[in-house]
Order: C-alpha cells, then sequence, then structure tokens
C-alpha cells in the first residue's frame, strides 16, 4: 500500500500531461472555426510557386458572431467577384477549406457586421 501511496503524484502527472496532449491536438489539429468573407478581387496577389495555387486573397472575414478578423487564403483561380465564401480555419494553419454560400446562408450577426440588409 505504502508503494501505492508513493506512485499517486506521478499517476496524476501521467493524466495531466495526456489530457494536455488531447486537448492541444483537438484545437490544434481537430477544431476549425467558421469564418465568411466577401470575395473583392481587388484585394488578390498573384503569387509563384511550385504547386496549383496562383492566387493569394488577404479579406475581411466574420465569424457567426459578426467577430472580425484578417484572413489570407490560397486558389488556383480568381474567384466570382462579390461572392460569399464560409472559410473554415485551424489555429495554425490558417484558412483549409472554403465553400461558396448564398447571402441567406449568412449568419445575421454577419450579415450586420458586412452591412447586408
Amino acid at each position: 500500500m505504502e508503494d501505492f501511496k508513493e506512485k499517486i503524484p506521478m499517476i496524476i502527472a501521467v493524466i495531466i500531461v495526456i489530457a494536455l496532449a488531447v486537448g492541444a491536438y483537438y484545437f490544434l489539429v481537430v477544431h476549425k472555426d467558421l469564418y465568411y468573407t466577401q470575395i473583392d478581387n481587388t484585394k488578390i496577389e498573384e503569387i509563384s510557386g511550385s504547386d496549383d495555387m496562383k492566387y493569394q486573397y488577404t479579406l475581411t472575414a466574420y465569424n457567426k458572431n459578426g467577430k472580425e478578423k484578417e484572413v489570407q487564403f490560397k486558389t488556383s483561380r480568381e474567384l466570382r467577384e462579390d461572392a460569399y465564401l464560409e472559410l473554415d480555419i485551424m489555429q495554425m494553419r490558417g484558412v483549409v477549406n472554403w465553400r461558396e454560400v448564398q447571402v441567406e446562408e449568412l449568419p445575421d450577426d454577419v450579415k450586420t457586421a458586412m452591412n447586408i440588409e
């Protein structure tokens, strides 16, 4: 019984390390935040590189609560002017996916932040 009591601090430390590792993995690799933006082709930059991504956008995006954030993402083509996009943003990687959405799909707080009636 004495040996077990001596090992309790080590067991607790291992459990804490595992919990922190799982939490970090979730927030850095799994967790994505949704943001919304509108394409403005004056904010596009042509980039050179070896991959298929030839353009980079720097746009203002809003989360579902209307909180503003500047985002950058690359595309293989110029996107449709004034199109609304839903962006999947990961903490460490930035924009990992995007899809075009209709204005009706935007959250109300996003519409307010973008001055959409």
